[in-house]
C-alpha cells in the first residue's frame, strides 16, 4: 500500500490481486477503508458501521431479500450486499446506503484503477 499526502490516493494493490467478491482493508493515518470487487468493479467504504460503529467491512458479502408483489421470498445481488458483522445490518457496497433504513449511509470512496492498481482516492 502507498499512500500519497498530496493527492490523498491510496494505492490497495494489483487489480488482478482483487478477483471478483475480493476484498482488502486498508489501514492509514488512523482510517480503515475495506475496498470491494464487485463484478469486477471496485468499490470503497469506511469500515466502521454508520449503525453503531463495528468494523462493517469485516462483514460477509452477501445477497439480500428482493422486493416483491407475490408472497414468495426472492433472494438477489448476490456478491454486492455488505451486512455488518455485529448486528446484521446491510449496506449497498456500491453506495454505501443501509438497505433498511435510508438515514443510514456508509462513507463511500470514489476508486480507480491507473496502470493495473487499484487506487482509492481519500
Amino acid at each position: 500500500m502507498n499512500v500519497s499526502a498530496a493527492t490523498r490516493e491510496v494505492v490497495a494493490g494489483e487489480a488482478a490481486g482483487l478477483p471478483p467478491g475480493g476484498r482488502v482493508i486498508l489501514d492509514f493515518d488512523g482510517r480503515s477503508v475495506g475496498v470491494f470487487n464487485v463484478a469486477g468493479r471496485f468499490f470503497a467504504l469506511n469500515n466502521r458501521c454508520p449503525h453503531s460503529g463495528g468494523p462493517l467491512c469485516l462483514g460477509p458479502i452477501t445477497g439480500t431479500a428482493l422486493p416483491t408483489t407475490e408472497f414468495k421470498f426472492v433472494y438477489g445481488r448476490q456478491g454486492s450486499i455488505l451486512r455488518c458483522a455485529w448486528h446484521g445490518w446491510e449496506f449497498d457496497i456500491e453506495t454505501g446506503q443501509a438497505l433498511a433504513d435510508p438515514r443510514y449511509r456508509a462513507k463511500t470512496f470514489p476508486v480507480t484503477v491507473e496502470n493495473g492498481n487499484v487506487v482509492v482516492h481519500v
